[in-house]
């Protein structure tokens, strides 16, 4: 199908219509942030899934029900997409998760009045680029990538979803309150380390046991395993795994039960 048929222009950016309707716009437009909310910030294709497992774990002191039990999608929805709609947010109790793939300047105004915390996730462009192709060619909802060197241009002129990868991060490097800035490569290095920042930033005392445990069940092998987070419960008909699964190959550091130290 083509762009037009698939994508909505959204504040200078390409959205896909399935998964951001009109209605969760406006509804993202008016939400109401708290001060203790959690939010990642990433652009597609970047660690999303990877923090939204990591997050979790860390906020519940390393009970793995905390993701067991709900989606990833559920338990540290996506602001901007319309499941969201049919979530209770509100009635949420503090510390609530979100993620976003927005840029600082779509974000409503109630983010920058109170100031929620942000993790912001970093990756080597060429790696998302990568994992990007890939994406598009499994997703029903989004527009076929073509040949390899053709979506290269789009991504390297910004004409694919959520815009320009450069311009995203530069917009959250620029972004100065409550936010930490994590590396995806750092992450591969040093998993355990990474995860004893985060709880550092999030202000959550975890014994040194803890925090190994999380990073165990974080390791790619073992994240991929959990059919709350691997996208295993969405129709093939939407995103079509015979094609590419969505948690593909994982990092090099991270292909192994082991935690890196």
């Amino acid at each position: 199908m083509a762009e037009a048929d698939l994508y909505t222009a959204y504040k200078g950016l390409l959205l896909p219509t399935l998964v951001h309707p009109p209605q969760s716009l406006t509804r993202f437009e008016t939400f109401t942030f708290r001060p203790e909310d959690v939010v990642i910030a990433t652009y597609p294709k970047s660690g999303t899934t990877w923090m939204q497992e990591i997050v979790p774990l860390i906020m519940s002191g390393g009970d793995p029900a905390s993701v067991e039990t709900l989606h990833n999608w559920d338990r540290v929805p996506w602001l901007e997409e319309g499941r969201s709609c049919g979530l209770n947010l509100d009635d949420r109790p503090s510390p609530r998760m979100f993620t976003t793939h927005f840029p600082p300047r779509v974000m409503p105004p109630s983010f920058f009045e109170v100031k929620p915390k942000v993790i912001y996730v970093m990756r080597n462009p060429k790696d998302v680029f990568t994992s990007s192709f890939h994406y598009c060619a499994m997703a029903s909802f989004l527009v076929d990538p073509g040949p390899q060197n053709e979506f290269l241009q789009k991504f390297l002129k910004g004409e694919v979803m959520f815009g320009s990868w450069f311009d995203h991060v530069k917009a959250w490097l620029n972004y100065d309150e409550r936010i930490f800035y994590i590396c995806y490569e750092e992450m591969v290095k040093d998993l355990k380390g990474s995860v004893a920042r985060i709880a550092l930033f999030l202000q959550k005392s975890l014994d040194d046991d803890v925090i190994g445990t999380i990073a165990e069940r974080c390791v790619f092998e073992n994240m991929k395993k959990n059919n709350m987070s691997n996208y295993s419960a969405v129709p093939k008909e939407i995103m079509d795994p015979a094609k590419s699964e969505f948690l593909r190959k994982g990092p090099p550091h991270c292909r192994t039960t082991q935690t890196p130290v």
